[in-house]
């Protein structure tokens, strides 16, 4: 499925499924709520992978974020999105992630980009592990450029310099049992 065809599962506002619309037409200066997910991606050594966005994104683009991001399609779980969104934005095998975990079921935020598209999402966040061996190959259209760093490297830069990174890594990482979770990776 191209991007062009992907659906977002549409919420109200108590999070249950409305309908789906087409992702092409969903982000715009009113947005409706939609259901995402993020996912912080670590390697062996303890480092978290971070990623640019591409330059051609719709919305923030060339900023730094956590390693990926994405919608679960009509029907589709969320761990199974993880997976597919991996393969898709990272290049990674279909079975390059280990222990995926959800770590903040209820995370939801609503964010404007300089442009006036509006991001309205509830955001599960997972966290996952790239199994040793496995490489990334970023798709250009996602991903301007990645590296991995220290997780609380990452956190501190976020709390020195938001207005570098996304606003739902900076939301993400206010959270406890994120920041636990990521600080406690090294």
């Amino acid at each position: 499925m191209s991007s062009r065809d992907e659906l977002v599962v549409l919420l109200d506002d108590t999070g249950a499924p409305t309908g789906s619309a087409p992702k092409a037409t969903v982000h715009t200066a009113d947005t409706p709520l939609h259901l995402a997910f993020s996912c912080f991606l670590f390697n062996s050594d303890g480092q978290l992978l971070m990623t640019r966005r591409a330059l051609s994104k719709h919305t923030w683009p060339g900023v730094w974020t956590n390693s990926f991001c994405g919608h679960p399609a009509p029907g589709e779980d969320l761990a199974g999105a993880v997976i597919r969104r991996s393969v898709e934005e990272l290049g990674c095998a279909p079975d390059a992630l280990e222990e995926i975990t959800m770590v903040v079921p209820d995370f939801r935020y609503r964010a404007t980009d300089s442009s006036g598209v509006v991001e309205h999402e509830i955001c599960p966040v997972f966290t996952a592990r790239l199994r040793p061996g496995c490489e990334l190959n970023p798709c250009e259209e996602e991903v301007d450029s990645f590296t991995w760093a220290d997780p609380a490297d990452v956190v501190r830069a976020v709390e020195l310099t938001p207005f570098a990174f996304s606003p739902w890594i900076a939301r993400e990482l206010e959270q406890d049992g994120l920041r636990r979770v990521v600080v406690g990776k090294r």
